[in-house]
């Protein structure tokens, strides 16, 4: 597994803050959106794709613990001693597939320190998704991090997803809407608030440098949502139609 960070992201939506990518190993199989699956995962497209790539083959990137050390001095160069970064525009949390890597995942939670670092999850943490052993491993590991200050988000691939995500108890959730999605506020079929990611909508000059709400890691936060998007979107949409 290879991860490499980017100190200053150059994509418009998420702003000039710290992102990663890891080596598509990490990318949970029960993930629909995995190419392995029915597909339509954002990142299988355009420069992050090249990107991504090269990452996964090795040629970009460093190993954990080399990963770990440029985390830790390119944070400690900021002056915002809150500063928000992204963990993985693509890839998923370390560890080979379904299972999250609990030992890798609490130096991450480390490295962040008081930092806003965020990210997002399609590990398993439902009953069924796997062997009980992982998705129980995977919840403790999610709750872990989040309780640490570094925010996992559970990825829903729809709304009634995003329901069942949220009666856990462990982590915020965001989830994937159908492309067509209108309006800046939605609910569940539970009646759970949903807010549309403000860089998503037309003429926004909103980004992830300047909203935050993903990097909250508390439970009572509105749930996030991101219409498909990509080249892949038909395929997105199908899925968080559902």
């Amino acid at each position: 597994m290879k991860t490499h960070i980017t100190p200053k992201s150059g994509n418009g939506k998420v702003g000039p803050i710290p992102v990663t990518t890891s080596s598509a190993e990490t990318c949970a199989l029960s993930c629909p959106f995995n190419h392995a699956n029915e597909g339509g995962c954002y990142a299988e497209s355009g420069p992050l794709k090249l990107h991504w790539d090269k990452v996964t083959r090795g040629e970009r990137g460093e190993t954990w613990n080399e990963f770990l050390d440029s985390l830790i001095t390119t944070l400690r160069k900021s002056e915002d001693p809150r500063q928000l970064w992204r963990h993985n525009q693509a890839g998923d949390l370390p560890g080979n597939g379904n299972e999250i890597d609990v030992q890798q995942l609490a130096d991450l939670v480390r490295a962040n320190g008081n930092r806003r670092g965020w990210t997002y999850t399609h590990k398993p943490v439902l009953n069924g998704q796997d062997k009980p052993e992982t998705v129980s491993t995977n919840r403790d590991a999610v709750r872990m991090a989040n309780e640490g200050g570094f925010t996992v988000n559970l990825s829903a691939n729809n709304l009634s997803h995003a329901d069942e995500l949220v009666s856990l108890g462990i982590a915020p959730v965001a989830t994937v809407l159908p492309k067509e999605t209108e309006g800046r506020k939605l609910e569940t079929p539970e009646g759970r608030p949903v807010v549309v990611c403000p860089a998503t909508l037309p003429g926004s000059n909103v980004t992830c440098a300047t909203c935050g709400l993903c990097a909250v890691g508390n439970l009572n936060r509105p749930i996030v949502g991101f219409p498909a998007h990509g080249t892949g979107a038909k395929k997105a949409d199908a899925v968080a139609s559902r």
